[in-house]
């Protein structure tokens, strides 16, 4: 007879951490699981032993990990699915992770942890789900009306301190400077096994209440940026879960302009994105109510183009032109300021030419093309060559007015520029401008000049 083979089990960590979070001990679980189970008419005789064969990674049968989830559930008086109990086996898990606001701090580190060893471990849900419009609004739901996190210190394992914040934050700016110049498809990998391999182990740390709150802005920053870089190469559904978590680490860091920004900066440029106008102008409102009194003018004005943006692509030109008003007053109360040392960093980059560059966007999509133009001149004036994705983009909305005007010949001539600018890049998000562009001059495609634009295109591609 063959011997079995050995499997190698990994420790069951999201079950040690909900007991923890329990304060169960595991003689004590074991006798819940059982008056559990006797009520559902099933005779179990867990004891702390079967409880630390489960620690150990072994996945008890039948209706067993339902009966263990309610039995924890009951203990932390709240809903616990056998996702969250580390107990759905590797099949279940595209419905959850990623996409809960998790109401405890705990649940929220267990929950972006898995999210980061998911995407490591390039599970195909991950990257293949589609985008639920529910799923952004309704974390924003959560955010608006849930308390502040009373505590979020922890006193079990490794010392984690300040220096080792500071390391997160630089990392951040180092990461994202690559990626503007780059595009994601080059620095997005790092970004992930960076937060799975040392950023994981930072928040199951001990550290200080001041340093937990630092800690978690940090890492919230990182999450979202992870997350825009699931945008730029073509992984929506691995963005809003990314987008989720940064803004559920936001609340815990405490930093509610923080939270605001992820909302209006991140989802609803991803509902824009997706064609989901009316939950563009939601999240950005969201941003607004929840920040209130908590944010610089700059903060206030990026806020209210992401609101006109959804707006123009539902074809309010009205309310367009009041949100956009009370955006440039914004930044011009910005601008205005003697110090702007009071903008957090998060939010120093939004000047000018990312405002041209947004309301270059609403005018576009209200077929105002003579101001379309003008704003995304305006926004390539100011964007530096290190700015190359933006600027690539910038040249693509300059284009695309130009064909508004029908201006074909110098569409086209801006087009190559934006084009010879995104081979320099690894970017969907730049693909993806490119083609509305190629289908803008679909009228226009008995034209020479176009039809040389095309042969350009594909000479590129080849």
């Amino acid at each position: 007879m063959a011997a079995r083979p050995l499997v190698a089990r990994q420790p069951n960590e999201r079950l040690q951490a909900l007991i923890q979070e329990a304060g169960c001990s595991n003689a004590g679980l074991a006798r819940r699981v059982n008056m559990c189970g006797a009520e559902h008419g099933l005779d179990l005789r867990y004891d702390k032993t079967s409880v630390a064969r489960w620690l150990r990674g072994q996945q008890p049968r039948g209706r067993a990990p339902g009966i263990i989830a309610e039995a924890l559930g009951r203990k932390l008086g709240r809903t616990v699915t056998i996702d969250e109990i580390g107990m759905a086996n590797g099949k279940n898990l595209a419905s959850g992770v990623g996409l809960q606001f998790s109401p405890t701090v705990l649940g929220a580190i267990e929950q972006v942890c898995e999210l980061w060893r998911s995407d490591v471990g390039r599970r195909d849900f991950l990257s293949g789900s589609s985008v639920a419009a529910s799923a952004l609004v309704e974390p924003s739901r959560d955010w608006l009306i849930s308390s502040p996190d009373a505590q979020v210190g922890r006193t079990a394992g490794p010392r984690v301190g300040l220096s080792d914040v500071a390391a997160v934050k630089a990392m951040t700016e180092a990461l994202t400077q690559l990626d503007h110049q780059y595009g994601s498809g080059h620095v997005r990998p790092v970004v992930v096994h960076y937060l799975n391999s040392v950023v994981s182990g930072l928040l199951a740390g001990s550290y200080r209440e001041a340093v937990g709150r630092e800690l978690f802005a940090a890492v919230a920053r990182l999450t979202e940026l992870a997350g825009y870089m699931a945008v730029d190469t073509g992984q929506p559904g691995l963005a809003q879960r990314y987008y989720i978590q940064a803004l559920r680490l936001a609340q815990a860091a405490g930093d509610r302009g923080y939270g605001g920004y992820v909302l209006a900066a991140s989802m609803s440029h991803l509902a824009a994105q997706l064609g989901n106008p009316r939950e563009i102008a939601q999240l950005a409102r969201a941003a607004q109510e929840g920040a209130r009194g908590r944010v610089t003018p700059r903060a206030e004005c990026m806020f209210y183009a992401a609101e006109a943006r959804g707006h123009a692509l539902l074809g309010d030109a009205r309310s367009t032109q009041v949100v956009a008003g009370r955006a440039v007053e914004a930044m011009e109360r910005a601008t205005g300021e003697e110090d702007s040392g009071d903008d957090p960093v998060w939010i120093r980059h939004f000047d000018q030419a990312y405002l041209a560059d947004e309301l270059a966007h609403c005018h576009r999509d209200l077929g105002q093309a003579d101001a379309a133009a003008r704003r995304a001149e305006e926004s390539l004036a100011g964007h530096p060559p290190t700015r190359a994705r933006r600027r690539a983009i910038g040249l693509v909305l300059l284009a695309t007015a130009q064909v508004q005007r029908r201006e074909v010949e110098q569409a086209c001539h801006t087009g190559l520029k934006a084009v010879e600018l995104l081979g320099t890049l690894r970017s969907n998000r730049g693909a993806e401008y490119l083609d509305d562009f190629q289908q803008r001059l679909e009228p226009f495609r008995e034209e020479p000049v176009v039809r040389e634009f095309g042969a350009r295109l594909d000479l590129q591609a080849a």
